[in-house]
């Protein structure tokens, strides 16, 4: 049986929950999580407009048709790409979405042919776990001065950025 070309492959704790890429009609869900998080300061706000722009960025997964958790594979260059965006509603943690979301994202970045992914994350252990490894800012510039240049903690940056190799 052939499954949705937007449905994505990745493992998740219970077969009735579907991770797929984003649609227009999750805009709502997205703003809902992402700056539920940006509120308490440790995610950026995004506008509707940025994100009907971005859609084709991200992931979700559903359950039951609800989405509780999404993020976002953002290329950067040629060869490397920006995992962000990931929330997870506060309920639904614990369960695997967020692990579940960076695998495909990654393997994603693969099939793109990128070799490198990156975050910039308040849970360095989170992503360390997943094979990432803490790097210099400086070593992500194209980030630096891109988003970052709109980010109200610009100046006094409390984010650490992690990195992970895709090819090996």
């Amino acid at each position: 049986m052939r499954t949705s070309p937007r449905t994505v492959a990745a493992p998740l704790q219970a077969c009735r929950l579907r991770l797929e890429k984003a649609v227009s009609a999750d805009i709502p869900d997205l703003l809902r999580l992402i700056n539920g998080y940006a509120a308490q300061g440790i995610m950026l706000p995004r506008t509707e407009l940025e994100l009907a722009e971005n859609l084709r960025d991200f992931t979700v997964v559903r359950e039951n048709g609800r989405v509780l958790a999404c993020a976002a594979l953002h290329i950067y260059s040629p060869a490397s790409a920006e995992i962000r965006s990931l929330a997870v509603e506060p309920a639904a943690q614990g369960r695997g979405l967020g692990r579940a979301l960076v695998l495909a994202l990654e393997q994603e970045a693969r099939d793109l042919g990128l070799q490198t992914v990156f975050a910039f994350t308040y849970i360095p252990d989170f992503f360390r776990k997943l094979g990432y490894r803490q790097v210099e800012r400086s070593e992500l510039p194209l980030k630096a001065w891109k988003d970052c240049l709109r980010c109200p903690k610009f100046q006094c940056c409390d984010e650490i950025p992690v990195l992970k190799s895709l090819s090996g």
